[in-house]
């Protein structure tokens, strides 16, 4: 309750006003209430952010069990990641602003190398690339969704064919490293 307040508030008003009273107001508690639970501001808001970014791990994660085919996979972690971000990318945005809440901007930072560990060997598995190289693609590819949930944030654009633009152009990465650069480092057969 006392989170869920803070989030409201934030989305409405930014950070900068916000207070331990005007939070407790607003959740309908007691300022000693929220004291009990929180230190500062600042932590109240370094939890909310952790909230927020596990939610979208889980269901992200969610999707990813789901998925059958590896179009499905990126399609369902791309499609949860951008139904975030429409939704609760304002609040992430502001709270990761601020050094004093969070140690990045971007919001796959949040438990990306387990993440980039389970996708790199979904990777490695499926498109016979070596483990060190999908780490490597897998983890530069997490900028592609990040990139495309600022666009969202700040153009008018269908969010399916977002959808769509994002996952072509990872698939297209591993492709593009297992049909090009794979190819390329090989040593001739002569």
């Amino acid at each position: 309750m006392i989170l869920d307040a803070a989030a409201d508030m934030v989305e409405r008003e930014g950070i900068w006003q916000l207070t331990m009273e005007r939070v407790a107001k607003h959740a309908g508690v007691s300022k000693s209430l929220i004291y009990k639970y929180f230190e500062s501001i600042n932590e109240l808001l370094r939890e909310l952010l952790e909230r927020e970014l596990s939610v979208l791990r889980r269901t992200q994660f969610a999707a990813a069990e789901a998925a059958e085919t590896f179009e499905e996979l990126v399609r369902g972690i791309t499609k949860t990641y951008l139904g975030n971000i429409a939704k609760k990318g304002l609040l992430i945005e502001r709270l990761q602003a601020d050094p004093a809440i969070s140690e990045t901007a971007d919001p796959t930072d949040f438990d990306r190398e387990t993440s980039v560990e389970y996708l790199a060997t979904i990777v490695n598995k499926n498109f016979d690339i070596p483990m060190a190289t999908a780490r490597a693609v897998t983890d530069i590819s997490f900028g592609v969704p990040s990139a495309a949930g600022s666009y969202l944030l700040r153009h008018e654009i269908d969010m399916e064919e977002l959808v769509d633009i994002t996952v072509s152009m990872i698939i297209g990465s591993v492709n593009g490293i297992r049909d090009d650069y794979m190819i390329r480092k090989r040593k001739l057969k002569r």
